[in-house]
């Protein structure tokens, strides 16, 4: 994620007309920066995002008719595009109909069976559309539907019957699963955790390891990166966080030797798989950035033998069960991959821009055996991610492992690619400027159009949160505050020069819950930065944790937070991977690291000052709890401030792998993408020696950590 320059801001001030027209479609004209200052966004850019929404506005006539179409959107369909309802609640149901026409709607459940709506005396004066006198028909969704996918049909005299999906999602989340009242986890970025089988990344066989080991220190969750997609040739885009897909899975993830068919392969099959290991398994041990492309050129030469070795008839049927459960979404992905493999070097021919095209289906029959190929990896990395969940629940975990869900996917992955028409053109994705960004930030993501969500009945947040779900007891969702409104900019204007636009957070946050609530799983919202507090409120409402870092926990003063001041529905942590560990945050590497890449606004020895006076406000603040006492160690300060976490009454409590072995360097340095190896540092201690999976039960800094961190929640458990 790179910060955009922003050119000279079009001062051009918004029509009432334009203004009303925006509103009326979500997109904010107004806002209040961080500085506290009031903002008119500009009607260049307002005319720009409601282009990319599909709403002509180019000069006032424009914006007119379009005005008058969105007034009478609602009157022009029989039933709205899709429903979402809370359970236990009664919901009005608007229905239109040519006026006097006999109307009767019923609820199709999902289990089977039939509800009719009973229609409520409401009159709604009829109006002319499109020459036609339409009226209004209310009926009552009664508050005992039970929680799932149904479907709503209307029908109506003299006229076909008309349907609409309507879903009945969880009022809300219970608090997570936990072994006691309060639980605590690891925090890992899984490619940088290698053992001595990896092939020069971590992968889905570390994750099992790193379960195991994590349940038996009493552990209830395991925090990873995102394991989003990337590209299947060519350079892969190192960050987790700009994935193609949300849904599917990174086969760079897979370790080979574990797939069931590798034990059965021949002497010279085997030979082969054993020398592309040999290529890059040298690599686990040292500190040199980890080299994905290397990783997964090797692996996929490894897999391409198993997967022709073939499989027997009662594993081809398993594949053939997965295949068929995961639908067309899995076919067109995999189809993709198989593009992608084939034009990575040359470009896509233009013919294969649109998957409609019939030059598309085309290259599908062609290509038909690289689709069963990235099919297969697909179900391979599902049942190796299905093992390493077993092994956290088996091992006693609470939740098991938690997924992170990036807020979005590169602009020209596979999912902009599959589902064009749900994503904006001409926008990207990113925020407006901020005391830590203070150009703004443009992350070069495309977002949903909330219209095209609402007309799918959410298919791409309901299929993504299924699968990303499938083998997971919790979900952490970067940048939650994606479900309420995002940050659009224009391609070709700076980071300042965006607005907001608003989602149906109602129906977003609902469909995530409906989701989570069938697979058993948390949803942990990152929360962080500045929020309105209704929206906190309401993602507790609904049962959804948001999260607190001791850093950015401050009061008006800027003095550290109490302890019970922390909310108590949330992931507490002493850091995030865009700040170094605690060890190189202590010691001003953040400050040392901006210096150098030219990232400060401010003269250095300004932000250095900051640093210290902030450094010593805390070691205050530990001091007047008694968790140090003077000249504390940086080992006595790191087992402190997660002490002091502790003493929040913070639900979840998590834990850096590489705060719990001395580790100084961020993992991720905003602002930048290559001055800094972003995503590719393997895990090492304080002296940059590499820590690999089986030094971790050894490693003395870790066991003392979690020492402390478990004495301080005993104690916390016994004060309450």
């Amino acid at each position: 994620m790179t910060s955009s320059p922003a050119p000279a801001a079009d001062t051009t001030t918004p029509s009432p007309e334009l203004r009303q027209l925006a509103d009326s479609l979500g997109v904010a004209t107004e806002f209040w920066d961080y500085t506290g200052h009031h903002r008119i966004v500009s009607a260049a850019t307002i005319r720009a995002v409601l282009g990319a929404l599909g709403v002509p506005a180019g000069d006032e006539g424009q914006v007119r008719a379009a005005l008058a179409d969105v007034e009478l959107a609602p009157w022009r369909a029989v039933l709205p595009p899709s429903v979402v309802v809370r359970e236990g609640r009664t919901h009005e149901l608007a229905v239109h109909v040519p006026d006097g026409a006999g109307v009767a709607v019923v609820v199709e459940l999902e289990t089977g069976g039939t509800l009719e709506l009973e229609q409520r005396d409401a009159w709604v004066p009829p109006r002319e559309v499109d020459g036609v006198l339409v009226g209004r028909a209310t009926f009552v969704l009664p508050a005992d539907l039970p929680v799932g996918w149904h479907e709503l049909e209307a029908r109506v005299d003299g006229g076909r019957a008309r349907r609409s999906p309507l879903a009945v999602t969880p009022d809300r989340l219970p608090d997570p699963g936990v072994a006691t009242s309060r639980g605590w986890g690891l925090m890992a970025q899984l490619y940088s955790v290698r053992s001595a089988r990896s092939w020069g990344i971590g992968d889905l066989s570390d994750l099992a390891e790193l379960t195991s080991f994590s349940g038996d220190l009493g552990a209830d969750f395991l925090l990873i990166n995102p394991l989003h997609a990337a590209e299947p040739s060519g350079r892969m885009t190192p960050s987790p966080y700009l994935p193609v897909t949300r849904r599917f899975v990174n086969p760079i993830y897979i370790r080979p030797e574990e797939v069931r068919e590798a034990a059965y392969l021949t002497g010279p099959q085997r030979a082969l798989v054993e020398w592309a290991a040999e290529e890059v398994r040298g690599t686990n041990a040292t500190n040199q950035p980890i080299d994905r492309d290397a990783a997964w050129s090797a692996k996929r030469q490894a897999l391409e033998v198993i997967f022709s070795a073939g499989r027997s008839r009662s594993r081809q049927r398993a594949l053939d069960r997965f295949r068929a459960e995961e639908g067309q979404g899995l076919e067109d992905f995999a189809l993709w991959c198989a593009l992608h493999e084939k034009y990575a070097s040359t470009g896509w021919p233009q013919e294969l821009q649109d998957i409609r095209s019939p030059f598309v289906a085309r290259a599908r029959r062609e290509l038909a055996e690289r689709v069963d190929f990235y099919v297969w990896l697909q179900w391979v990395a599902d049942e190796q991610l299905a093992h390493a969940q077993q092994v956290a629940v088996e091992s006693g975990m609470g939740l098991g492992v938690m997924h992170d869900l990036a807020v979005g996917v590169h602009p020209g992955g596979a999912d902009s690619w599959i589902d064009r028409d749900a994503f904006a053109q001409g926008i990207g994705v990113g925020a407006p400027p901020d005391m830590y960004n203070q150009q703004g930030q443009n992350w070069s993501q495309p977002p949903w159009r909330p219209d095209a969500l609402a007309r799918t009945a959410y298919a791409p947040l309901r299929e993504m949160a299924r699968t990303v779900l499938r083998h997971a007891g919790a979900v952490r969702v970067d940048h939650i505050l994606g479900l309420f409104r995002l940050w659009w900019i224009p391609d070709g204007m700076g980071a300042g020069e965006g607005t907001y636009v608003r989602y149906d957070h109602e129906a977003m946050v609902g469909v995530l819950l409906l989701e989570a609530a069938r697979a058993g799983a948390a949803v942990i919202g990152e929360d962080l930065g500045t929020v309105e507090p209704w929206v906190r409120d309401y993602l507790e409402e609904r049962g959804v944790l948001g999260t607190s870092v001791l850093w950015f926990e401050k009061d008006a003063a800027g003095q550290p937070l109490q302890p019970d001041a922390y909310r108590r529905l949330v992931l507490a942590t002493v850091d995030t991977h865009d700040l170094p560990p605690v060890a190189g945050y202590l010691a001003e590497e953040h400050v040392d690291l901006r210096e150098r890449l030219g990232l400060l606004t401010e003269p250095v020895e300004h932000v250095r000052a900051e640093a210290r006076t902030e450094r010593q406000r805390m070691v205050d603040r530990l001091r007047e709890h008694g968790l140090v006492g003077e000249n504390p160690t940086e080992r006595e300060l790191v087992e402190a401030l997660h002490a002091y976490v502790v003493r929040t009454p913070a639900v979840l409590v998590g834990v850096s792998l590489t705060d719990a072995v001395g580790e100084r360097r961020a993992q991720n340095q905003p602002g930048t993408d290559t001055e800094y190896p972003n995503w590719k540092l393997p895990l090492a201690d304080g002296a940059e020696q590499v820590v690999m999976v089986e030094d971790l039960p050894g490693s003395a800094r870790l066991l003392s950590l979690v020492a402390a961190l478990r004495a301080a929640l005993g104690d916390d458990d016994r004060l309450a």
